[in-house]
């Protein structure tokens, strides 16, 4: 199993591919669930097979038998048999491919809801490492991809393989000097398909890499935002000759992957059409002088039964290539299930009995999202914030703030120390009590293209319209929701984008607000928005932090100034710590911080224009 940590990246484009045997007990370990309906299925098509096999022996009869004996009675009976065999044939394969589809689908539906459920668990690095579009390639394409072969490969191996069998020993029966003949190059044919089955399956890795290329790209660029920055950027026609560039070399490789082994196949093909006239002549020349050494009715069943040995033998030769090429999609989708994600719940994880206080503790903390990082991103982080309590965090950019409200959600797991709640080790609680118990409001809002009641009970299913229309007042955003045409239906369109940065704040406000944790981070959730916008989500933000323990991470520092306790960070490390008055008193790194954001702050107030004069 591989782990997946914050040093992890996606495989190389020439990672090696597992053992074929073992990736198959893997594959069939898929459909044991459904061993029973399998079960019946080969039942099915097993019977399907041995009534087949019948019907060139009625044939024989009614040439050898039937007609030449002008018998009608037996005639008539033998023509019947045959139309029955063919009835029982229709009713086996609708009830067989019945069955197998539908435990196709679902085998298909266990791998979907597991890929998308484990990387539900993924730690931050994962998804800052991988793109989007290759995720929901994986899942999409590559499982969409094996459909064919999960719903009707094990139909198929069983029906064609059971058929060959039984048509072999009835050959046998028939002649078995001319069962030889038929038989003789049947190796030859296994091993072309399995050599154009290896070059499918090498075909398909590089194809799926280049939909997984076309779903990033598509992801990317045709979002809310990538369509504002191409249009700006005046990139759109340099955007649409690159995706071209990429579906052209998409409709290569679709080429090169149906047309790889075709002569090959093709020379199976023509072959095998042609033993029939082979038989024929084999049958001629071993002739006697007073006429052929088989009856004609022999030689008709033969031939009929070569031809029914041929087409599942080609099928079984088919199918064997088409498992080849899905052993690459299955790789693909193997890969992802095989991390193991770093950050992980305890099997004796702690759920709090009663309610939780809020007492946030950093001991000893350090903190690498690499392990090969020469310098540590946090080292020797002792914190204490009482129940109630507020932390402001300053400092310039790139000295930690981020990275130390990332850890008290357990974004990511220190590397040295512990950060606590109440005591407890966050590494210690149930993912359900610590998200229960610490809510985060960050810069960066994202909602659902969905309305906003339902953006809002993201955070409580259950929340009445009431609870709604009183998180949203606390947020001071319920009145512009209400004068919407639609109100709280209104929908909000991907990433928010009818909404302002402020209003999308407010939203992200209210909703944290129906989950009422009592520990709150606050990550530089007003630094992107002016002066005025600020100042009405601040006022939301204080209604917020009203009896929470608050880490606020500050970028703004005039937003801090009432915080109980104040810590400026450095390189990682604490520099200064102490209330606003304190570090003022001190003429340290804060001061000059404050020194500076107060510059920003009256550069931007200065009017522009001929006015300025």
């Amino acid at each position: 199993m591989k782990q997946i940590g914050p040093d992890w990246t996606p495989p190389p484009r020439d990672a090696g591919t597992p053992r074929a045997p073992r990736q198959l007990r893997r594959i069939l370990r898929l459909f044991r669930p459904y061993r029973m309906r399998l079960l019946v299925v080969a039942f099915l098509v097993g019977l399907s097979s041995l009534v087949s096999v019948a019907s060139p022996f009625l044939l024989r009869a009614v040439l050898d038998v039937a007609i030449p004996e002008r018998r009608t009675g037996l005639l008539s009976v033998l023509v019947l048999g045959m139309i029955a065999v063919a009835v029982a044939n229709s009713v086996f394969n609708v009830w067989q491919t019945y069955i197998s589809t539908s435990v196709g689908q679902q085998v298909m539906h266990d791998l979907r809801t597991s890929v998308y459920a484990h990387l539900q668990r993924m730690p931050l690095a994962f998804f800052t490492r991988t793109r989007t579009g290759e995720v929901q390639s994986r899942i999409a394409n590559d499982i969409g991809g094996m459909q064919a072969t999960i719903t009707s490969t094990a139909t198929s191996l069983v029906s064609n393989a059971t058929t060959v069998i039984a048509t072999v020993i009835a050959m046998v029966a028939l002649d078995w000097q001319l069962t030889i003949v038929s038989l003789a190059l049947l190796p030859l044919f296994v091993w072309i398909s399995r050599r154009v089955g290896n070059e499918r399956r090498r075909i398909a890795n590089e194809r799926q890499r280049q939909m997984a290329s076309i779903s990033s790209i598509m992801q990317e660029s045709l979002s809310v935002s990538g369509i504002l920055l191409g249009r700006t950027m005046g990139r759109s026609r340099a955007l649409s000759h690159d995706f071209s560039r990429e579906s052209s070399a998409l409709a290569d490789l679709e080429v090169r992957a149906d047309m790889a082994g075709r002569w090959r196949q093709s020379t199976i093909q023509i072959v095998m059409a042609a033993m029939p006239a082979v038989i024929y002549w084999v049958a001629g020349l071993t002739a006697g002088p007073h006429g052929t050494a088989v009856s004609l009715g022999t030689l008709v069943a033969f031939t009929t039964l070569q031809q029914s040995l041929f087409r599942p033998t080609v099928q079984l030769l088919q199918t064997g290539v088409a498992v080849q090429v899905s052993l690459a999609l299955f790789q693909r989708i193997f890969e992802y299930l095989d991390l193991v994600p770093d950050i992980t719940e305890k099997e004796n994880a702690v759920t709090p009995a009663g309610r939780v206080h809020g007492e946030v503790r950093f001991e000893g903390v350090g903190f690498r999202y690499d392990n090969r990082q020469a310098r540590p991103t946090l080292q020797d982080i002792d914190l204490t914030v009482p129940p109630g309590g507020s932390l402001a965090v300053v400092g310039e950019t790139g000295s930690g703030k981020t990275s130390l409200s990332y850890l008290v959600p357990r974004l990511y797991d220190v590397t040295e120390g512990r950060v606590t709640i109440d005591g407890v080790d966050v590494r210690d609680l149930s993912f359900a009590a610590l998200s229960d118990a610490v809510g985060v409001v960050s810069q960066e809002t994202y909602l659902f293209h969905a309305s906003v009641a339902e953006n809002l009970r993201f955070a409580k299913p259950d929340a009445t319209d009431a609870e709604l229309h009183a998180a949203a007042r606390a947020a001071q955003i319920h009145d512009h929701i209400a004068s919407l045409p639609d109100g709280y239906d209104t929908l909000v369109g991907e990433r928010g984008y009818r909404f302002s940065g402020g209003e999308k704040q407010r939203l992200a406000i209210a909703r944290t607000i129906l989950r009422n944790p009592p520990v709150l981070v606050l990550d530089e959730a007003t630094s992107a928005l002016d002066t005025q916008t600020e100042q009405a989500v601040q006022q939301a933000l204080d209604t917020l932090s009203a009896g929470r323990t608050t880490v606020t991470i500050a970028h703004r520092l005039s937003t801090i100034r009432d915080a109980d306790q104040i810590v400026v960070l450095d390189a990682g490390r604490i520099v200064e710590r102490g209330t606003h008055d304190e570090l003022m008193a001190l003429h340290g790194h804060y001061a000059a911080l404050l020194s500076r954001d107060s510059g920003l702050a009256t550069a931007e107030a200065v009017p522009v224009g001929p006015s300025a004069s």
